[in-house]
């Protein structure tokens, strides 16, 4: 009896001290928002954004639903295709999760008549679960190389 009562108690302490698993899969949030990134799914996109995400570039910062939807998202859309990311680090806990990695996507021209480019650099993603469990993008930030003419 004493053996098992040892025991018992064994399994309820490192049950108790285990990581909670309630973590998300980071990997597969992004490739969520990059499927819809390059199927030009505008609406899917906006509905990964939290209401107070941050968006840096350079020198330019975006905050707040709103502006990053019209001033990043509505504006960028049209000019990217085949966005593809290679990632460096990620981690997640149970209320925050975040990639970061390289970068690639085709820029289209202005007009038909110009060439192809493309575009390369480093990313951060970061992800924050909201109050109703659900996971949204809180902080994106990019780091570019100058656009390159594509052969």
């Amino acid at each position: 009896m004493k053996l098992s009562s040892c025991l018992l108690f064994a399994a309820v302490l490192v049950s108790s001290c285990s990581k909670s698993t309630d973590t998300v899969n980071v990997q597969e949030l992004d490739q969520q928002f990059i499927g819809a990134w390059n199927n030009k799914d505008s609406a899917k996109i906006i509905s990964f954004l939290a209401d107070d995400i941050h968006f840096l570039q350079g020198n330019t910062h975006f905050k707040g639903k709103a502006e990053v939807s019209s001033k990043w998202v509505s504006e960028t859309l049209p000019t990217l295709t085949d966005l593809k990311t290679n990632v460096v680090s990620s981690g997640t806990d149970s209320q925050t999760a975040y990639e970061a990695g390289t970068f690639s996507v085709d820029v289209l021209p202005v007009n038909p008549k110009d060439p192809h480019a493309y575009g390369e650099g480093n990313y951060i993603l970061l992800w924050k679960k909201g109050a109703d469990n659900t996971w949204k993008l809180s902080y994106a930030q990019l780091e570019d190389l100058p656009v390159q003419l594509k052969n």
